[in-house]
């Protein structure tokens, strides 16, 4: 019988190996232990499992380690910077521009969701069942052809922009080397952030606006190939229509 050539043997060895290493992934001795309570204080109540998967330590690529100039101590460090955006930019002007981002999106997120649940009464008179981008178009549309009711979207942008106006001694005294931390602007109404809250609640802004951030970009991308709300996709999944049917996004118009 022929020997196996030696391109072979090593295939074999490294599908062995490859094998017994994601074996030992599901071993006991890699689960969490139900006895590591350890109470943990400040900035570092964020990291999880001692910061083995999040948080001081982490290397989100593998051999690629993070810029130095990304500090470890932020809330929401996962280790992740491939475009090296902190080596080229200050990182309190990165942290502040992620922070409101991902609040602007947590606030879009659930008005995309709110639309598909009720309306307000006297809207259809304005805009139809306009939903998402095809709203704003149409209360623009509106208001150049004179329609007083259409001027809504040109009072969210003034109060948008005046807001901007305002927060902008906050992150200027930030950029300067203040004290102030990056989204900082002492504004907590129900207390949620009291005593040793502070750490937890930071960690839990910065991951829910990051995953609202993805989650806009593809109600948007929903919405243009498909004309619907996200509820509304998500309702019509099992009988989901391509592109080519009649009354789809606007993408599909073209």
């Amino acid at each position: 019988r022929p020997r196996p050539s030696r391109r072979s043997a090593m295939l074999r060895t490294v599908l062995v190996l490859g094998c017994a290493a994601a074996t030992s992934a599901f071993a006991p001795a890699a689960l969490p232990s139900m006895a590591r309570t350890t109470a943990r204080s400040g900035v570092t109540m964020q990291l999880y499992k001692e910061g083995v998967l999040q948080g001081k330590g982490v290397q989100a690529i593998p051999f690629s380690p993070p810029p130095e100039t990304l500090p470890s101590d932020i809330p929401g460090y996962c280790g992740f910077d491939p475009l090296g955006f902190s080596t080229l930019f200050n990182i309190d002007w990165l942290r502040e521009a992620e922070i409101k981002n991902g609040r602007v999106a947590m606030l879009a997120a659930a008005g995309a969701i709110a639309q598909d649940l009720f309306q307000f009464p006297g809207v259809d008179k304005v805009i139809g069942k306009a939903k998402m981008i095809e709203a704003h178009d149409k209360f623009i549309a509106g208001a150049h052809a004179g329609d007083g009711r259409s001027f809504a979207m040109h009072q969210i942008i003034f109060w948008v922009s005046l807001l901007e106006i305002l927060t902008f001694p906050a992150i200027f005294e930030t950029m300067n080397g203040g004290s102030r931390q990056p989204g900082d602007f002492k504004f907590d109404p129900l207390g949620l952030g009291k005593g040793d809250k502070m750490a937890r609640k930071q960690l839990e802004e910065i991951k829910n606006g990051r995953l609202a951030m993805i989650g806009v970009g593809g109600m948007v991308h929903h919405y243009l190939l498909t004309g619907k709300g996200p509820i509304q996709f998500l309702a019509g999944i099992p009988n989901y229509k391509s592109c080519i049917a009649p009354g789809m996004g606007p993408l599909c118009k073209f």
